[in-house]
C-alpha cells in the first residue's frame, strides 16, 4: 500500500479519535486549517483531503463563515454500514472485548454463483478464508471469504489468515480492493450456522453477501458474512443533499 495513503490514513483516525474522545471532544467545531496543519503535522492539501472524507461521511459539516463543525449525533454512533469498517473494531466500538476465534483455509472449485459473482469459468480453483470472531468470547461474526488460487502470489501464514482479509489480498496477492456491492437480509440460521454461532437452529442472522471490485472494476473477490443477533446495532447514515 502506498506510504502516503497510508499515513493519510493514520492521520485521519487520529483526528476522528481526537474528536471522539481526546482533546476535541468536547468543542462544537474544529480548529481553523492553519492551527490544524500544524498540530497534525501535514500539508494543506492533505487536511483538505481528510477533511472532505469526513464531510462526505457525515461526520462534520464545514460551513462558510462559520467553521467545521463537529457532529456528535454522527460520531457516537456504534456501526456504521454504509462505512467499511473492520469486524474486531466493529466489535470493539460496540462495547465488547474482540478476538479471532479461529481461521482456516481450503482449497475448492468456483460453483455456478461463485464463477458468475467473480466472472470466472465454473470450477476454477479458489481459496475459501474461513474466520469466525468473537464479543466477549461470544460468537460474533462468521466469514468465509473465496479468492481465486491465480490471485495469490506469495506463500501465506497462519498469522495472514488472522488478520483481515484486505491485508491477505494487498500482501499476498497484490490485490487493492476500490468497492464493494453488498446484498443485505435476515435469514434464519441453518444447523451449521447455528453450531459455528452457537445459537439455536431458526435464530435470525444478519446476512451479508459481498463482491469486492478494483478501481478498473473487475471483481476480486466474494463473501458471506453473519451477523449474531444481538451484539450489534447497525446504522446507516443517508445525506439528503
Amino acid at each position: 500500500m502506498n506510504s502516503q495513503f497510508s499515513h493519510t490514513k493514520a492521520i485521519r483516525a487520529q483526528l476522528l479519535e481526537s474528536m471522539r474522545s481526546g482533546e476535541y471532544a468536547q468543542c462544537e467545531r474544529l480548529p481553523r486549517e492553519s492551527v490544524l496543519c500544524v498540530r497534525l503535522g501535514i500539508s494543506r492539501t492533505q487536511l483538505r483531503d481528510i477533511l472532505a472524507s469526513l464531510e462526505r461521511e457525515g461526520f462534520i459539516t464545514r460551513r462558510h463563515g462559520v467553521g467545521t463543525i463537529i457532529n456528535r449525533h454522527v460520531l457516537n454512533v456504534q456501526t456504521r454500514m454504509d462505512i467499511e469498517i473492520e469486524f474486531l473494531d466493529m466489535i470493539r466500538q460496540n462495547g465488547f472485548t474482540p478476538a479471532v476465534a479461529y481461521t482456516s483455509a481450503a482449497p475448492e472449485a468456483a460453483d455456478a454463483k461463485t464463477a458468475a459473482q467473480l466472472r470466472l469459468p465454473e470450477g476454477t480453483p479458489m481459496l475459501r478464508v474461513s474466520r469466525l470472531c468473537t464479543a466477549d468470547g461470544r460468537p460474533a461474526v462468521y466469514c468465509e471469504d473465496l479468492v481465486e488460487q491465480a490471485l495469490i502470489r506469495t506463500e501465506y501464514t497462519e498469522e495472514d489468515l488472522q488478520l483481515p482479509i484486505f491485508h491477505f489480498l494487498q500482501r499476498c496477492c497484490g490485490v487493492n480492493p476500490y468497492l464493494d456491492l453488498t446484498d443485505l437480509r435476515a435469514i434464519p440460521a441453518d444447523e451449521k450456522l447455528a453450531g459455528i454461532l452457537q445459537v439455536p437452529a431458526g435464530a435470525p442472522l444478519l446476512y451479508m453477501e459481498e463482491v469486492d471490485y478494483d478501481i478498473d472494476g473487475k471483481p476480486v473477490f466474494c463473501s458471506t458474512e453473519y451477523f449474531a443477533d444481538g451484539i450489534f446495532r447497525h446504522t446507516v447514515m443517508r445525506k439528503k443533499l
